[in-house]
């Protein structure tokens, strides 16, 4: 049987009623519904009244509310919390943790003062308490003031929400200081004890706010307060409206694992399936899709993808930023969604702050959405800003271009000439930054933007080699490997690098990265072979074996192999060089007659004059830079090896090579192979 919530609250009010005189200050029931009634307030369910005026505590509830919360940012939800705040024990004190059981012995009810105050005086002293509230710069402002005011469950909510609006303002510093000074204020412990004592009281609203104000300004997650106002929002998940429903939402977003978690996120889910079509602004749509997260079905994610299509049209700015951060983190790739906010933020780039910028492109990366028109746009306007922001935002956002496969010429010849003119100004994580990005891409400053690309290079080597007592094991790593895909070798750094106890700890079986260690050692080493060969440090070093690679041949391509050669014993399929370099297909080509000849079997054509290997590589997409067929990290990688060891290399770009008809097919190999 389904209880209307007016019928729930009447029961929760009479259970209150029945613990005796001494919970409520009143001395029977009658005096405490001696001005009980109904009001219409709205339809819900079919009717429509609504309790009012219970326990002389809601008059305030229904006659006034001045206060009009916010439904908390993207920055709000986001950043600003530090959890690891000690002196938390406060909350787990067993004087609170018994007021839960033992409400009669400590809870006096409503004042005098209170129960003698007329509707206007009351809303004279809640209009003065949030004038005074406005004024509080720190939570220990807030705590002094609320000692001080009337211990109503409204202001207990609009108390601690004020505190978590000043201390979010903070720097990382200040908060720390200040979240000490209000753990240890001797009124914290008592705003805590009336916010459990008075849960069941609160409206919806301000049960949320103040849930999400606990948890934000670093309370323990596990202390009976939380737990208690975990339980409450259960109890009446049924009652919240669209705006409560978004700020649970928000705050069960990053929240610690506990059985109340998992039981309201599972109730949230149902009552999101059952309500989703009464969802009316698009803040409430994304917080709650945000809320799903990743383990939702795709029904439901996929209801809401409509939803957010329907509403598109209401999207602001920030509505179409903040649609990639809430698809991110659902998990859900949908590109009607994304190629519609794609467009309008196209012609609005410029308006974009660099945080949101970093957050849009953040999460076009978790959900491998590479738009070229999108990724540009954002390109040409960092462009625009080289001038103004700072190296270190500058390279943030150069890795996660690089990431993305975007290599924007104009913007990293760019970045190249800051570099050299202010190398001073980029610390030793914006020279790991710097490297990789532009060893990721394989891109060398163009002549035409810096006088001497090699003085970039050299440029880089020089900061990198200032930074190494700096660097730990695995960043010496990392930076090493940049520089030998990008063809130079650092002595020094080769040298610190190569010692027992650094390689240790690399490929140690414990360490996390101990796969993709052991493979940049294997890189490093071949190319230090190839390029440098005088190197005799490689002699006593211990590497492990690579692992032959497992690649698939391509079938189009082999198809098309055999039909222009005509024999398949003119080619090799499937060989892989030193164990770490695969060759799709390997051709033995007379450069005089150009025609493929079968391999000696001694397989030695090192002493053959008029004899050119051949490596066909193929490879997908995402080895190729975007929009475009040029090389980038390992496979640039492969083809530098590969034609320093003599072999002409002839790259197939997959998704090119798919889209052409069986003739283009067959010419465009015979120019790659033949060089016709």
């Amino acid at each position: 049987m389904n209880i209307h919530p007016s019928g729930s609250r009447l029961i929760r009010i009479l259970r209150l009623c029945a613990r005796g005189s001494t919970a409520t200050g009143y001395r029977n029931c009658r005096t405490l519904f001696q001005k009980h009634g109904f009001e219409t307030l709205r339809k819900q369910n079919g009717l429509s009244c609504h309790l009012r005026n219970c326990m002389g505590l809601t008059l305030i509830r229904f006659q006034y509310s001045e206060r009009i919360h916010q439904i908390p940012s993207e920055a709000e939800d986001v950043n600003n919390c530090d959890r690891d705040t000690k002196d938390s024990s406060v909350l787990s004190d067993p004087s609170i943790g018994s007021s839960v059981k033992g409400t009669s012995s400590q809870y006096s009810g409503p004042t005098s003062e209170w129960k003698n105050t007329s509707p206007t005086e009351m809303r004279t002293s809640w209009e003065q308490f949030c004038n005074e509230l406005r004024q509080c710069t720190s939570p220990s402002d807030v705590l002094d003031l609320y000692g001080h005011s009337e211990m109503a469950w409204k202001y207990t909510s609009n108390a601690l929400t004020t505190m978590w609006e000043t201390i979010k303002r903070m720097s990382d510093d200040q908060r720390r200081y200040e979240q000490k000074l209000m753990f240890e204020h001797p009124l914290f412990e008592k705003i805590c004890q009336k916010a459990l004592k008075e849960a069941q009281l609160m409206s919806c609203n301000d049960l949320v706010y103040s849930l999400f104000a606990l948890v934000k300004m670093g309370v323990n997650q596990q202390s009976r307060l939380i737990q208690t106002l975990l339980r409450v929002s259960q109890e009446r998940l049924n009652e919240f409206d669209e705006r409560a429903l978004s700020v649970l939402s928000s705050c069960l977003t990053n929240m610690e694992e506990s059985k109340n978690v998992i039981s309201l996120r599972a109730g949230l889910r149902l009552l999101i399936e059952l309500r989703f079509s009464q969802i009316k602004t698009v803040v409430a749509l994304q917080t709650i899709m945000r809320c799903i997260g990743k383990e939702s079905s795709m029904p439901l994610k996929k209801k809401l993808e409509d939803k957010a299509l329907s509403l598109l049209n209401r999207f602001t700015l920030p509505n179409l930023q903040y649609m990639f951060i809430t698809l991110a983190v659902m998990g859900y790739r949908s590109y009607p969604l994304l190629d519609s906010c794609s467009s309008r933020i196209i012609e609005n780039i410029h308006g974009i702050p660099f945080w949101r910028l970093v957050h849009i492109l953040q999460s076009c990366k978790d959900l491998k959405y590479r738009n070229p028109a999108l990724l540009t746009a954002a390109g040409n306007h960092v462009a625009s800003m080289l001038s103004v922001w700072e190296v270190k935002q500058l390279t943030l956002l150069l890795v996660l271009f690089a990431e993305l496969g975007l290599r924007h010429m104009e913007l990293l010849d760019g970045f190249a000439e800051m570099v050299m003119t202010r190398s001073e100004s980029l610390t030793s994580k914006d020279v790991l930054s710097t490297l990789r990005v532009f060893s990721l891409l394989n891109h060398r400053p163009g002549e035409e933007r810096v006088e001497q690309p090699s003085r970039f290079l050299q440029t880089l080597v020089d900061l990198f080699q200032s930074h190494l007592s700096r660097y730990s094991s695995l960043e010496l790593l990392r930076g090493v490997y940049y520089l030998c895909s990008m063809g130079h070798y650092l002595p020094a750094a080769l040298n610190q690098l190569f010692q027992d106890d650094i390689l240790n700890d690399l490929q140690c079986p414990d360490h996390p990265n101990r796969v993709s260690n052991e493979r940049m050692l294997q890189y490093i080493r071949l190319g230090v072979e190839l390029d440098n060969p005088s190197f005799a440090v490689l002699e006593s070093v211990t590497i492990a074996d690579p692992l032959l690679p497992s690649v698939a041949v391509n079938s189009a391509v082999k198809e098309m192999v055999e039909a222009i050669l005509g024999d398949s014993s003119l080619y090799r399929c499937g060989s892989v060089l030193r164990n770490i370099h695969f060759i799709d297909f390997e051709i033995a080509l007379d450069q005089e007659r150009k025609i493929a000849v079968p391999f000696p079997q001694d397989d030695e054509l090192a002493h053959v004059t008029n004899i050119q290997r051949v490596a066909v590589i193929c490879a997908p997409a995402s080895a190729f830079c975007l929009g475009s067929v040029h090389p980038k990290d390992r496979l640039a990688l492969k083809v530098r090896h590969l034609k320093t060891l003599g072999y002409q290399v002839a790259l197939v770009a997959e998704h090119e090579f798919d889209r052409l008809s069986e003739g283009e097919r067959v010419v465009f190999l015979k120019n790659a192979i033949f060089g016709e």
